[in-house]
């Protein structure tokens, strides 16, 4: 089948579904080029299907192709950031990371390799889960081009700071505890958003905030709004570089009820899109969307949503583009070395009308960090 692609800027974007229906074709995230079909990326959506390492509902290693196939519906163009990220930034579909199913720790340094290969260019990986155990083979990375420890936001039910499983050290319930004590994570500037559910005990938080994390619940969503939030994540965060890890079971089963281990609950798929669309301007080196679990999917409810977050992902990495373009590409007072000004406006017009921005409601009005619990 011939492929009738959109292009604009120089940029290969996806194929055009005013005339090629969305149904057909190659599932590719949003319908993009692949990366072997563009002379280079600035951003590229990889899969990794892998879930050796979860305790509960398997099925997580077909998670990144559900949310190519729910990608089909994706639209170039993002009127809540104003922006059509394809035309801003070349980006791609990677395809999947090959590793191997039955022996973790390869899987593990495969995933690492595989990440430091594909961002030696520069590109900024986007990536498709697997379980949760892949966060830090691409935790690593994301460090090692950083050149320092980064800032993390982890959108999760759960900590995932536990110790062991049945004596394993790497599960998709241990990533972030290893994570710091690699000394990959700036334990000044790292965040669960939107845990909830029982715990084994309360040594569980004790620990976690030992380690350095704040928290917000799902309550805290709930009672202190989608603003208050962002204001306290952006405070926290600052200008550091930063790496989004989102467990899709953040969301409660009724948005997100196809994943492994669901809480009831959690986040609605509004919130956290609009949580992320705060972020505009924020120094985003890397992210990943993982433990989508079609199997226990309905009508891909849970695939789309993943999809709509893989997508804002994309959209902030070129939003930040796009800011630096209009800021004529020269670094000025408050931004951060993502290029964008820290704090950009959102929600409305600029005032002097050059963009309007969806963004940050709350410029200038940082209410401090989140309380760790």
């Amino acid at each position: 089948m011939e492929e009738i692609r959109i292009q604009t800027n120089g940029k290969l974007g996806p194929i055009d579904s005013s005339r090629v229906p969305r149904f057909s074709g190659a599932a590719t995230f949003a319908r993009l080029p692949r990366l072997d079909q563009v002379d280079r990326a600035d951003v590229a959506l990889v899969g990794v299907p892998f879930d050796a390492g979860v305790s509960y509902r398997p099925g997580a290693r077909f998670g990144s192709n559900a949310v190519r196939e729910a990608s089909r519906l994706l639209r170039p163009y993002n009127p809540a950031w104003d922006v059509s990220p394809f035309e801003e930034l070349q980006v791609a579909d990677a395809g999947d990371m090959a590793v191997n199913p039955f022996n973790i720790n390869e899987a593990i340094e495969t995933i690492q390799q595989n990440a430091l290969d594909l961002t030696a260019g520069g590109t900024r990986l986007v990536t498709l889960g697997g379980d949760h155990t892949i966060a830090l083979p691409l935790l690593r990375a994301a460090s090692e081009r950083a050149g320092e420890p980064v800032a993390m936001l982890h959108f999760d039910a759960h900590l995932d700071t536990w110790d062991t499983y049945f004596g394993a050290e790497y599960t998709h319930g241990t990533p972030f505890r290893r994570a710091v004590e690699e000394g990959i994570l700036d334990t000044e500037a790292i965040c669960h958003v939107g845990t909830r559910g029982p715990l084994y005990g309360k040594k569980d938080l004790e620990d976690d905030r030992r380690f350095g994390f704040g928290i917000v619940t799902s309550s805290d969503v709930y009672y202190q709004g989608v603003a208050e939030v962002v204001a306290k994540l952006r405070d926290r965060i600052g200008d550091r570089p930063l790496y989004i890890s989102v467990d899709i079971d953040v969301l409660d089963p009724a948005h997100a009820p196809g994943t492994g281990t669901p809480e009831a609950g959690g986040m609605t798929s509004r919130e956290l899109l609009e949580i992320i669309r705060g972020f505009r301007g924020m120094n985003l080196v890397g992210a990943d969307v993982v433990e989508v679990a079609p199997a226990y999917d309905h009508a891909e409810i849970t695939g789309v949503a993943a999809s709509h977050v893989a997508f804002d992902l994309v959209t902030l990495l070129a939003a930040n583009a796009a800011d630096r373009q209009d800021a004529g590409g020269a670094r000025t007072a408050g931004q951060n070395d993502g290029g964008a000004s820290v704090g950009a406006g959102a929600h409305g017009v600029l005032q002097d009308g050059s963009r309007k921005l969806h963004g940050d409601p709350l410029a200038g009005n940082a209410l401090g960090a989140p309380e760790g619990r």
